[in-house]
């Protein structure tokens, strides 16, 4: 009795691999887990009290589907802050997390066969969003050598009569791999004279170790008018559980067809949520964001020390950004799903396997987890490598 599609939909492996190190944390076994893509930080204080404040005054009516008048201002106030990005307030629409925000994205825009380019390796949704759609992923595989960055010239190649949108993601997830702003303009400038529209996931925004963080939008006019950009405070808020998102973009037919299904589904999201976003969108967090953004560069120091021992994992590229590492295991087995169905078995370590990425012989790791487990559970993945 269910529709096709929904039973074309694949499970996110990411949540399948913390879902059972879950489980196995509830039956009393001792495991670590480097699957979750969430930071272990407790949400800043200024944000806990801005929404202790908003159930007091009674903040929990309805608002406006975009999201309430304070809070769009907050966004426009944060991309021209942040990114020399202006956008007006009717371009600014609030969703229940960055993941929302891309979901309705991609419902507004593609039809059956539209095209969508995705670079490899790719966050595990961004396929299965664009198939339940009814379009077809078109990946565009990141070299090592390069970084696992796309170049203009893949681009190109890819680019068909079909081709509606490309997916792009920096920091990325699961490489930690930046685009420098010349290469997104490169980027930007193969899409001069088409009509696709750019997709900008910028959720690891903040959490940048070296280079500088560029937002797709910048680069040109011609760029600001194709493209989404897609943000939350999931990542660089401490705020995971607490859902919000939101997306801006010049186009307004498309604008407003985001409006209309949002309206038809979840109509505005949590407004409590909406008042307590209000310290971080305005940079009152920023210091706790600061420390976070400092203990991860450490966790990604202390980790890349431990595995750098094992001769056979290979970490081709470190991570410029996000929180997480991805590691050949090639010389081990290519099959990243056994290797790390393995590993959570007879070690008690969670990581999810490369597949889910798009990229076989890989597995990533997130250090998103405290420096007495990063340091053990690495321990015990060299070990485990050694023995295989």
């Amino acid at each position: 009795m269910l529709s096709q599609r929904s039973q074309n939909l694949g499970e996110s492996l990411t949540l399948v691999m913390t879902d059972i190190a879950k489980t196995l944390k509830a039956n009393g076994e001792k495991v670590i887990g480097f699957s979750a893509g969430e930071p272990d930080f407790d949400t800043p204080k200024v944000i806990k009290e801005a929404a202790i404040s908003a159930i007091e005054k009674g903040c929990g009516a309805y608002t406006p589907v975009v999201g309430i008048k304070e809070v769009i201002e907050a966004i426009q106030y944060k991309f021209e802050k942040d990114n020399n990005l202006n956008y007006k307030t009717n371009e600014i629409i609030t969703n229940v997390g960055a993941k929302h925000s891309l979901f309705l994205a991609i419902e507004c825009l593609i039809e059956e066969d539209d095209e969508v380019i995705i670079p490899s390796p790719y966050w595990v949704s961004y396929p299965e969003m664009v198939k339940f759609a009814g379009g077809t992923p078109v990946f565009i595989e990141g070299e090592a050598k390069n970084g696992f960055k796309i170049t203009p010239e893949q681009l190109k190649q890819a680019i068909t009569p079909k081709t509606k949108v490309l997916m792009f993601n920096s920091p990325s997830n699961p490489t930690g791999a930046i685009y420098s702003k010349e290469e997104i303009t490169a980027l930007a400038k193969v899409l001069e004279g088409t009509k696709i529209v750019v997709l900008s996931d910028e959720i690891y925004e903040k959490l940048v170790y070296d280079g500088e963080f560029c937002a797709f939008a910048q680069v040109s006019e011609d760029a600001l008018n194709r493209t989404v950009s897609i943000n939350g405070l999931s990542k660089c808020g401490a705020m995971p559980g607490w859902r919000f998102g939101y997306m801006a973009s010049k186009m307004s037919e498309f604008n407003n067809a985001v409006k209309k299904l949002q309206g038809q589904s979840t109509s505005n999201i949590c407004s409590i949520i909406q008042h307590a976003a209000l310290p971080a969108l305005l940079g009152k967090a920023d210091g706790d964001i600061e420390m976070m953004r400092q203990a991860f560069l450490k966790r990604r120091d202390i980790a890349c020390e431990i595995l750098s021992k094992s001769e056979k994992l290979k970490l081709e590229q470190i991570p410029q950004g996000a929180f997480y590492l991805f590691i050949s295991c090639k010389e081990i087995d290519n099959d990243s799903m056994r290797f790390c169905k393995r590993l959570l078995e007879e070690q008690k370590v969670a990581l999810v396997p490369g597949i889910g990425f798009g990229m076989e012989g890989y597995f990533r790791l997130s250090y998103a987890t405290n420096e007495k487990d990063i340091t053990e559970g690495c321990e015990k993945i060299v070990e485990f490598v050694k023995n295989y």
